[in-house]
């Protein structure tokens, strides 16, 4: 099962005293604490007992004492093994689903704000090189920059969009109350009255692309409790989340049920990561395709991927600059649009220093550091994310993918890291993870690591 955690200072309680100071133990330096703040307890993530207090361990919910006792008691001293096992079972699945409802009226409290308001935003489009047809003509793909990376190729205009979530009924035979609800997104282009592009067919390649961005889905069409579980790629912490799609490469022809397959290969993969902060989010959508060519098939003695695992490509990226009542961006002489927002979302591009915590990204093999690409982003965002993921379970050692957003939109700055599973597996989360940090006190509590996950 995947986990969140998020680092962060937290007020300790006040310590008990004790009989003699002689039964005190002596507690270990903490290199994370601070003599100026002698009230404050700060988390050591490098205390190899630490343990985030939320009932996992092994990715797996275990019963508490108390509850493994109280199954034996209530199977009797004539039952078997196999039912107390089955009681145990029975409180994990009672404790996961207690979890999905959290996680399931979490995201639409904060992400959607109740269904009560739109998003109003301005979407920043790009395309990538690895499926543009180059200028010499030498196929799609062909034009990368010096370092064989693609280039990340921008839309000439931004797409205002507005953006909103709510809840809806469904029919249920469960007692438990959220099998009865689903959340249902919508995101439709803002256009003036006087616009004649309303209901007119796109034409151009630019105007293809922009419908092909509206029409790609980064989430189930009905969201229900239980895809948060972490194998959908859904779940939100703090005040960050991440969402998930993804196309089979091979349906079997059962289109209706095509987004509940959780284990790849896909042949189309989309997600979404973002951060909030009062009334503003930024959020970022990558859009992942398979080529034509890999899904073919290919000699025994090709080295290169097979049409069992071919890798995803990034074919699109969409920045999007959100707020909520009003539009973005300061424009002169209009009153729907929030001025104080906008250094904060359009502001100098990269955060401090590049990304707070930078996460591993190199498994068994340096090669995989070549497979991601680092962009700076207006409002003092840095985004690190994969430009070419591999489905081959045996590719680098079986380590998965992060996708990592890095803003300061007020006096914390954020930094959410979404990891996901290797192989197979891509599109469930093995966890999702939120810094926060004063950003003056940024590059003084910089994590020295070298890289690593956070301790679930």
């Amino acid at each position: 099962r995947p986990s969140s955690a998020v680092r962060f200072a937290a007020a300790s309680s006040s310590a008990s005293s004790s009989s003699s100071s002689e039964e005190e133990e002596e507690k270990p330096e903490n290199p994370y604490a601070d003599p100026n703040y002698p009230d404050l307890e700060f988390v050591n993530y490098d205390d190899p007992g630490y343990v985030v207090d939320q009932g996992i361990v092994g990715d797996e919910f275990f019963p508490t004492d108390a509850e493994a006792k109280s199954a034996e008691e209530r199977a009797g001293d004539g039952e078997g093994e196999g039912d107390v096992e089955a009681q145990i079972e029975e409180m994990r699945e009672d404790r996961r689903r207690k979890n999905d409802e959290y996680q399931f009226e979490t995201y639409h409290e904060r992400v959607l704000k109740n269904g009560d308001e739109e998003y109003r935003g301005e979407w920043t489009l790009y395309r990538t090189s690895t499926f543009l047809p180059s200028e010499d003509g030498a196929g799609a793909g062909a034009a990368a920059d010096e370092n064989g990376l693609p280039r990340l190729v921008k839309a000439r205009k931004t797409l205002r969009v507005v953006s909103s979530g709510r809840k809806i009924a469904v029919e249920t035979d469960s007692d438990f109350r959220v099998d009865g609800e689903r959340i249902v997104h919508e995101e439709t282009v803002a256009r003036s009255p006087s616009s004649e592009e309303e209901g007119t067919a796109p034409t151009t390649d630019e105007e293809l692309f922009v419908a092909e961005i509206l029409s790609n889905k980064y989430w189930p069409d009905r969201m229900s409790s239980g895809d948060f579980r972490g194998p959908q790629g859904i779940m939100c912490v703090g005040n960050a989340y991440t969402i998930c799609d993804a196309v089979p490469l091979s349906a079997d022809g059962d289109d209706e049920h095509e987004h509940e397959q959780h284990e790849g290969p896909f042949a189309e993969y989309r997600a979404e990561v973002g951060i909030q902060y009062k009334r503003m989010r930024m959020r970022v959508k990558l859009d992942y395709r398979a080529k034509e060519e890999d899904n073919e098939d290919e000699d025994e003695d090709d080295d290169g991927p097979s049409s069992v695992h071919p890798p995803l490509y990034l074919r699109s990226m969409a920045v999007c600059r959100e707020t909520t009542e009003r539009w973005p961006r300061h424009e002169e002489g209009r009153t729907d649009v929030d001025d104080a927002t906008s250094a904060r979302l359009f502001g100098p591009p990269g955060a401090p220093g590049g990304l707070y915590d930078p996460p591993p990204v190199v498994g068994d093999d340096d090669e995989q550091a070549g497979r991601y690409m680092m962009v700076d982003l207006e409002g003092g965002a840095t985004l690190l994310f994969p430009h070419r993921m591999e489905q081959d379970p045996g590719a680098f050692g079986g380590n998965g993918w992060v996708t990592s957003l890095d803003w300061t939109p007020g006096r914390i700055r954020y930094q959410v890291d979404r990891k996901v599973m290797g192989g197979y597996g891509i599109k469930g989360l093995r966890s999702l993870e939120l810094s926060e940090v004063q950003g003056q006190d940024a590059s003084e509590y910089r994590p020295n690591d070298g890289g690593e996950d956070m301790r679930q």
